[in-house]
């Protein structure tokens, strides 16, 4: 997952030397530490669009009809807001038009199209998409306004009239650079929360069964052991929530947050409940 991750980010760096060149109507220049195979498939996929005029090191930006616009999908899951979030931090970064397009669609369909790819993914791999998606909330995140959820299943022209109207709209209306404030920050935060948040339910989870692991091995009763599971379980919904939603039951954020922070706070808590049943037992 890690390297994907970075893959994922470099892409995006690709994107931006392509846009830089656009931009300046000039040449498209390799970047430093760039990952040769991956950096030839970027130019091959802009050539075979008719972007760039040539595959070299320094490749010429194709000249476009300025009455058309230039419009770029990237094809992702995107399942995390904070990956789509990058993207609309280029956008902003240049001024340019953003929008998402959701394509919702059931579980079920989503297993019976993957059974039948000629190289079908595993179903878990399909159920772990499903419950880790994070599906656009404009409502929540003001930078995913311009959004528009479609059923996959079936497709329609006015799902197509739609989809055209949402891209008119962006283009219409770039983002805006906007300078530092409380709210960008706290967008930020959410993003940066929304990124460890899996990765501090593996931790607690695995620091709960630790702890259930050592109260059997001191023989805690049977009705004991149940309790002290429900309030371990609550306690790790909990500090979740704080990170989830930014409050501050337990946990005091900063700009960023880190894990082992997360995790000290915790058994702290843990510590104080698992004394009860202890103390008890002695």
């Amino acid at each position: 997952p890690s390297q994907w991750k970075m893959l994922r980010q470099e892409l995006l760096k690709y994107l931006e030397c392509f846009l830089m060149a656009v931009i300046s109507g000039g040449h498209i220049s390799a970047p430093p530490n760039r990952t040769e195979a991956m950096w030839e498939d970027f130019l091959t996929c802009l050539r075979k669009q008719d972007l760039i005029l040539s595959t070299a090191l320094e490749a010429q930006v194709a000249k476009t009809d300025a009455s058309r616009p230039l419009v770029l999908v990237l094809d992702d899951n995107f399942y995390y807001q904070s990956m789509r979030y990058e993207v609309y931090q280029l956008a902003r970064k240049y001024s340019l038009g953003f929008c998402q397009l959701f394509l919702d669609c059931p579980l079920e369909t989503c297993l019976q199209r993957n059974s039948q790819r000629p190289q079908a993914l595993p179903n878990e791999t399909i159920y772990l998409m499903e419950r880790r998606l994070e599906k656009p909330n404009p409502e929540k995140n003001a930078w995913e306004h311009n959004s528009l959820i479609i059923q996959s299943p079936a497709c329609s022209l006015e799902a197509s009239l739609e989809v055209t109207d949402l891209l008119l709209t962006s283009l219409d209306n770039p983002v805006k650079y906007v300078e530092d404030n409380m709210e960008q920050k706290e967008t930020d935060r959410i993003i940066c929360s929304t990124n460890i948040l899996h990765k501090a339910d593996q931790t607690l989870r695995r620091t709960v069964s630790e702890t259930m692991k050592e109260a059997k091995d001191e023989q805690i009763l049977p009705s004991d052991l149940k309790r002290l599971a429900e309030e371990l379980n609550k306690l790790k919904a909990e500090f979740l929530e704080d990170i989830r939603q930014g409050n501050k039951k337990y946990l005091c954020f900063q700009q960023t947050i880190n894990i082992s922070d997360v995790l000290s706070s915790f058994c702290n808590e843990k510590d104080n409940i698992v004394q009860k049943y202890f103390s008890k037992q002695q």
